[in-house]
Parts: C-alpha cells; structure tokens; sequence
C-alpha cells in the first residue's frame, strides 16, 4: 500500500480528482475546498443558523457594525521598526511616562521614585490589538499599557522578509516584541500579555533573552496558549479525523493562500458558513453577547487569507518548553477556557506544571477568545496578577481602579483566588 499524499501532494490530488470527475475548473475546487472545510469544522452547531432568520440574520449584523463601541479604544500611535524593517504599528495607552510628557508636566508615579509598571499586550493569530478591548477599557484609567499588532496583522505592515521569501516564525515574533519593548519601554518593571500566538511570542522572547525576565519582567500572563505540541490537538474532531486535517490543511491553506481574490469573495459569500466557523472556535458557550460575536467575526473577517497562510505553518514548530524556565519565580498566570479547541486547557496545565507557584485559572466553559466571552473574570486575575508584580518588582503601588479589579465577586457570584481554577459565572 502506498503512502497518502501530504501537503500540496495532496491538495493536488484532489484537485485532480475532481476536476476528472466533473470538469470543475481549479477556481471551482478551491471554493468548494473552502466551504466543505469550513462546514466540516463547524460539525455539531445547530444547522439552523445557516438555514432559519438569514435576512434577520444581516439586519441584525448591519445594526451591530452601526452602534458597538467594540475596538473603538484607541490610544497614542507610534510605528516602531522590527529586526528586519517591517513596520509594527503600536499604541501607548494610559498615564503617560515622563519621556512622553511635555516639560510642563507633571511627572506620574507616587513621588517615591519607584516607578510603575508597564503592561505589554500581544495579541492572536488572526486578530488584532483590539481584542484586548475589555481589559483596555478596565485598566485603562490607571495602567501604563502598550498594544501592537503583530506583523502582517491590524495595521502593522506586511511581513518584509516573508515578502522576501523567508518563511514566518515565531521566534521572529520575539524579536519583533523586543523591539516594540526597546522602543516605548525602554526602562522599568513590565508585565507581558499573550492570548494565544501572543503567549507564544512571549515565550519565543524569554527563549532569546532571558536576562530580561530576570532583570525586568515583574509578570508574565499566558492565556489559550501552548508551549509546544501543537499537533497533537485534535480541534474536537475525531482522531482519525484530526490526524488527516492536520496532514492536509498545510498544503491546502498554502494553497489557498495563493488565491486571495477567489477566496477573500468566497468568504464574503459564505459569510453564514464562516459565522458558524468562527463562533465554534471562538467560543465556548451559546450565550455570548451578539455584539462580541460580531466582532469577533470582524477581527478575523479583516486577516487576509494570505496572512493566515503565512502564519498557519508555524505553530507545528512552535516548541517552547525549556523557555518557561525564564518564567519561573516570577508572578504568573496561566489561564484557559475549558472548552477551548484550539489551545485546550490541558496545555495550561501542563505549563502551570511547570512554573510552580504561578495562578492556573480555568474559565468553565469558555472557549478560545476567553478574554471577549468572559470579561469580567479575566479583568480580575489581570489585577490581581498586577498587584503580585508591582510587589515583586517593588513598582509604584496600583490605582485604586486596578486594586478594585481584584475585589472578590459580589455575593451569589462563585469566587475565585489567584492560583485556583477558576469557576465563571455562566
């Protein structure tokens, strides 16, 4: 028996196939290759929502693109140049530093010279800086915060070197956060963020620059990310089923990446097809607000197949377990929605494992964008994750809007303390 075509072996084959079979041109397999892809992800949600209400449906969407406030956070611009030239597009947000202030001004912290500290968010593959919208809002009025938005994605630049021919990576990612660090927090205690393929550029920088973490990095927050093993998940399919996606999806979203007019008109067509895509691995339970589902669909509805192609690759490579020893001792928090199926909690775990004394939060039934779908309990174990680092790094003591944050839930609401799984409201 012979083996079974892989890649673009196999995305050729059954292009072959088909077009043999019916005469479907090339352009036609590649769009029925989308939606029988995007619907065989989406097995298990109800079928009404391609069927029932589709013109309510669009009216509804339409109402939602007029009036939410979703992503409109926005905060002071700067473009800052990766290793390779790329330009990153970044925002400051919060208090200004002194080396931001006018001389006129005031300089911020508590009088005692310590200074506070700056939190870094990085966001997903696929999204953008405004996913973090909710705990831009929270911390906003208190907390030094840099967003940006990886290369390729939001509004940074097209990946130079990949336009260039060299294939992505997350290490390079690394490299690009610390020069977002370097550029526009350049001194003091920091506190990293990453959601997802955030987390993992994190990790790709303690892997290149430990001396960092030890010198200034008072917190680290990992949340629906994995250190390595990425091949073994199985996207909540079955394992026959998981093991052929992940043989074939290489060579077919390259593929797929190469025919961008095609695809990005296929999308737009089979906007009900991809809705249910899209909610199945973003969310884990049914009563997300319609306006975060929404724009949700928007982040990832504004990342250009041939972006998702340039990055898809990556995370098969993506080993970064013996980069975590640069994490340990410091204040950490690892946390993941329990019905996450792209990033599942077993892999928050296993890193919890391996950082002792950090806060292994799970979020009950909540799926991968964990921090749109349960906002209020992210919130809080920012703060209090913050609170840990501004003692660590003896930092300039929090506002009392962040200190708030960290309060126990009101009564009737489960509660959960820093390092203990956590049990969301639902």
């Amino acid at each position: 028996m012979t083996d079974a075509p892989t890649g673009d072996g196999a995305v050729a084959a059954v292009a072959k196939a088909a077009g043999a079979a019916s005469g479907v041109s090339r352009a036609g397999v590649i769009g029925i290759s989308v939606g029988v892809l995007a619907a065989g992800a989406a097995a298990g949600v109800a079928i009404e929502r391609l069927t029932v209400g589709r013109a309510m449906r669009r009216r509804a969407r339409a109402e939602l693109d007029a009036s939410a406030p979703f992503g409109s956070l926005r905060g002071r611009p700067r473009r800052v140049a990766a290793p390779d030239g790329t330009e990153l597009y970044v925002e400051l947000d919060g208090p200004r530093p002194e080396s931001e202030s006018e001389p006129e001004s005031e300089p911020d912290g508590d009088g005692s010279g310590r200074e506070p500290l700056t939190v870094v968010f990085c966001h997903g593959y696929c999204l953008n800086q405004d996913s973090w919208h909710f705990q831009r809002a929270a911390l906003r009025e208190g907390v030094r915060m840099v967003f940006w938005d990886q290369r390729s994605h939001g509004r940074s630049e097209r990946s130079r070197s990949y336009l260039a021919g060299e294939p992505a990576g997350i290490d390079q990612l690394g490299g690009d956060l610390k020069a977002v660090i370097d550029a526009v927090a350049p001194t003091g205690p920091l506190v990293l963020v990453g959601h997802s393929m955030g987390g993992m550029t994190v990790m790709a920088l303690a892997d290149q620059h430990p001396e960092l973490f030890r010198e200034r990095v008072a917190g680290v927050a990992l949340i629906g990310t994995l250190a390595g093993d990425w091949n073994e998940v199985n996207l909540g399919l079955p394992k026959a089923g998981a093991k052929l996606f992940k043989k074939v999806a290489p060579g077919m979203v390259k593929l797929l990446g190469r025919q961008v007019d095609l695809v990005e008109a296929t999308r737009r067509l089979g906007s009900d097809v991809a809705g249910v895509f899209y909610r199945k691995f973003s969310f884990g339970s049914r009563d997300v607000d319609p306006g975060v589902v929404r724009f949700a669909e928007q982040l990832l509805d504004a990342t250009p197949i041939d972006v998702v192609a340039e990055f898809y690759p990556v995370f098969g490579a993506h080993e970064k377990y013996g980069a975590l020893a640069a994490l340990r001792g410091l204040p950490a928090l690892v946390l993941a929605g329990t019905k996450d199926l792209l990033t599942p909690s077993a892999h928050s775990e296993a890193m919890a494992e391996r950082l002792p004394g950090a806060a292994l939060v799970l979020a009950e039934g909540a799926g991968h964008l964990v921090m749109l779908e349960r906002p209020e309990p992210v919130d809080r174990e920012l703060a209090l994750l913050l609170r840990r680092a501004a003692d660590f790094a003896g930092a300039a003591p929090l506002p009392a809007a962040v200190l708030d944050l960290t309060r126990e839930p009101a009564a009737g609401t489960p509660a959960e303390s820093a390092g203990e799984p956590a049990v969301d409201p639902a």
